[in-house]
């Protein structure tokens, strides 16, 4: 029997427009909730993922979406640490794809405007999108699970079939989402709507008495642009993925002019005057969110707000807002706790004050505090997870660890790219090398071993084996990247900052990248992550054990646009007895270094 539980959303009035829209008009819905249960050591539930008409907005004609369960988001799915779940992801979509994609130059059209501005603007059709089949595979973002049941890009299924996936939960309380990872199509397939929030609870985490039931809501954040009719220019609720193009017809990745939260543009929501409990997800092809708790005057008050959790679970304290808000990358998830009886009466939005916002509202979405006391049996505690250890070289982070080294550069078109590293003895010129002065090792030289997803697979870790991986941003200039690793919850180790000596028309260092500068990671930082932002110009090092599952997988760019044209590379998770008979090309095992 699998429960499911449906919260109602609240109403309340209107306030003012936006994009012809009314702000904070409609009330924020709660996606269902499902609790698998049985009497047996394991559950098995069918999701299907079948067409739903929305409305985004209630001033908005219905939007055609794919959705998981005809739910977007997709349903909440809760279980229990180390209790197994088998779930059938059933592709039963009907019909045509339900995007229309436009590419266009972004100085005479920004793509943050709605309506596809194909005749005045130069906009084109983007050829094959409209063809698209519903072609899709699940990844259950943040599991330890094995390959098979990954989702993994390859293995995508057309309608009519199932993906069959076993997910062993044997992990501490924490965030994961699931979502589509189809190759080369997972930007348009989740821009449709397929995503959703699963919650894995644990005894550590039941102890805290944490805000809960109705004190604990999902908030899945996302950008959508929108279509509008051509005589009236009036938006007509159907999915624009509008994109500009460079001039050597390089695209942009997506950002839209709506923000979404839970699926509505600027909803608001009713709270009781006490603390609630906020599981945060960033769910957006590549926008990041800059958060900040603000009044009706735009005045913040992050006093009143803490973080808890990060991707891969509880904090061992509770930690302050950034002073400039909380930078949130997509994929990434936060457990935020906000006190609202500060506010009683009161009225605050949740806004993005992130330097990319390219004119979109900054506006997200609208609390709405009682004025009425209310008994609350919380109090934040001092200390969140006494499980928690933050990993030091030498104790908690065995000596005994692979090295992984990867580069994140733009090419000689000026495209983003993702190199597997191979560590050598000299340079052997020609392009594809990378030569750093490491602090603690001497001169590092490495040649690129691989830079499209099905070039040769490069790296191989033993099951259970602690890796440390390096990531280098070498480009000089270029976006921030937000990489995620499957398999693993990392922790960062540093963030360093260097002047890169990165030349893009030759494709290698001119000199070795020298005069590291440390950059303070923020105390979530120190956190379990799957996620973590890489900036230009900087090295991010994170350590992780690599167990729970075997066999191929995958890290990328979780900016699905890079990620869809070429940023994910494979890797391999084998048992150290399989290790020393397999022959693959370098002959080593790990990426020691």
């Amino acid at each position: 029997m699998t429960e499911i539980i449906e919260r109602p959303a609240t109403t309340g009035p209107i306030t003012a427009p936006n994009w012809g829209l009314t702000k904070f008009l409609d009330p924020l819905p709660i996606p269902p909730v499902l609790r698998p249960h049985s009497w047996w050591s394991q559950d098995m539930i069918t999701i299907p993922m079948i067409v739903k008409r929305q409305r985004l907005h209630s001033e908005l004609p219905e939007s055609t979406l794919w959705t998981y369960g005809g739910h977007f988001p997709g349903p909440t799915i809760e279980v229990r640490s180390g209790k197994q779940l088998r779930i059938s992801w059933s592709n039963e979509i009907d019909g045509e794809f339900p995007l229309a994609a436009v590419q266009g130059p972004l100085a005479t059209a920004p793509a943050s405007r709605p309506g596809r501005e194909l005749d005045q603007k130069g906009y084109s059709i983007i050829e094959g999108v409209a063809d698209l089949p519903s072609w899709t595979v699940v990844h259950l973002h943040g599991s330890r699970t094995n390959a098979g049941n990954d989702g993994w890009a390859h293995n995508a299924g057309l309608k009519g079939t199932s993906q069959l996936a076993e997910y062993q939960n044997r992990q501490q309380a924490m965030p994961l989402w699931y979502h589509d990872h189809a190759m080369a199509i997972t930007r348009f397939n989740v821009h449709t709507g397929l995503a959703g929030m699963y919650l894995i609870r644990d005894e550590e985490e039941d102890a805290l008495g944490l805000p809960h039931g109705d004190h604990e809501v999902p908030l899945i954040i996302t950008d959508r642009n929108l279509d509008t009719d051509p005589v009236t220019h009036a938006l007509t609720g159907q999915l624009l993925f509008k994109v500009p193009a460079l001039p050597n017809g390089t695209l942009l990745p997506f950002t839209g002019p709506f923000n979404l939260v839970n699926g509505v543009i600027w909803p608001h929501v009713d709270v009781d005057a006490r603390w609630y409990r906020f599981r945060l997800l960033n769910a957006a092809n590549s926008r990041f969110y800059t958060l900040n708790l603000v009044d009706e005057n735009n005045v913040p008050h992050n006093e009143a707000v803490r973080l808890i959790g990060t991707d891969g679970g509880l904090l061992p304290a509770p930690a302050e807002l950034p002073s400039a808000g909380l930078t949130v990358a997509p994929a990434e998830r936060f457990d935020v706790l906000i006190d609202f009886s500060r506010f009683p009466g009161q009225k605050l939005k949740l806004r993005n004050a992130d330097p990319r916002l390219g004119g979109v509202e900054p506006d997200l979405m609208e609390f709405r505090v009682d004025s009425r006391a209310k008994h609350d049996p919380f109090t934040l505690p001092e200390k969140i997870s006494a499980s928690y250890t933050r990993l030091v070289h030498g104790t908690t982070l065995p000596e005994d660890h692979d090295h992984v080294w990867v580069a994140l550069l733009l090419n000689a078109e000026g495209h983003p790219e993702l190199w597997d590293l191979e560590q050598v003895e000299a340079d052997p010129g020609g392009q594809g090398i990378i030569q750093l002065q490491d602090p603690n090792g001497g001169l590092k030289t490495f040649r690129m071993i691989g830079r499209v997803f099905d070039d040769t697979t490069g790296i191989f870790i033993d099951h259970d084996r602690w890796a440390v991986w390096n990531i280098v941003h070498v480009a000089n200039g270029g976006p921030a990247h937000p990489i995620h690793i499957h398999l693993t919850e990392f922790q960062a180790l540093f963030r360093r900052a260097f002047t890169t000596t990165f030349d893009q028309a030759t494709e290698r260092t001119t000199q070795p990248i020298d005069g590291f500068t440390d950059v303070p990671l923020e105390k979530y930082e120190e956190g379990w992550k799957d996620t973590i932002i890489v900036n230009p110009g900087q090295w991010v090092s994170v350590a992780g054990q690599f167990g729970g599952g075997t066999g191929e997988f995958m890290y990328h760019c979780h900016i699905l646009d890079h990620e869809d044209e070429g940023m994910m590379r494979p890797f391999v998770v084998h048992p150290p007895e399989v290790a020393k008979f397999h022959v693959h090309p370098g002959g080593s095992h790990h990426h020691d270094g």
